[in-house]
């Protein structure tokens, strides 16, 4: 075996039998639990146990990341929301209709993001709307995590199944 061989093994494009498309996968979603609105998730149990400090810090770093959230989304949203429908329509096609499996990966990593961040614009509008703080804030903040959660659970389920029907279906026993 020489090291061109060694290097294509090790970047495979067949994306759902390569372990960094898996690792990749699980890096995004917890990521994405953890860094909710852009706050690590530990402020949130910091400011239910300490208060005080702890809870003002989180309230400022919520406002400052709300704000520039809705900033971003009432002078560029638009742009962003066709650029990323041309992108996952792109994906989709490329993916499905001509067989490209690194398309199919990459939609399955994007759309479920696509969601998220929606769900999270949508949480930055409603806490800068109510001006919610303290134990409000928190439990928004909690609420809008589990929803993350979900939505990675149910991603990464969808992944899985799709990801071990195309190693069945493409295995060389298949045939």
């Amino acid at each position: 075996m020489d090291w061109y061989t060694t290097i294509f093994e090790l970047i495979d494009t067949r994306s759902f039998s390569n372990l960094w498309f898996w690792i990749a996968l699980a890096v995004v979603w917890s990521s994405a639990s953890h860094w909710v609105m852009g706050v690590p998730f530990d402020m949130v149990y910091r400011a239910r146990r300490i208060g005080g400090q702890a809870e003002a810090d989180l309230e400022a770093i919520v406002d400052v990341n709300a704000a520039r959230l809705l900033y971003i989304a009432n002078t560029a949203g638009l742009v962003i929301l066709a650029l990323a429908c041309f992108l996952l329509t792109m994906l989709l096609i490329l993916g499905w209709f001509y067989d490209i499996e690194f398309a199919q990966a990459v939609f399955l990593l994007a759309f479920p993001m696509c969601c998220v961040v929606l769900l999270t614009l949508a949480m930055a509008r409603t806490i800068t709307d109510r001006q919610e703080r303290g134990a409000e804030l928190r439990r928004r903040l909690s609420r809008c995590r589990i929803y993350i959660q979900m939505i990675g659970a149910v991603s990464i389920f969808i992944t899985a199944l799709w990801g071990m029907y195309q190693n069945i279906a493409l295995s060389p026993l298949s045939d």
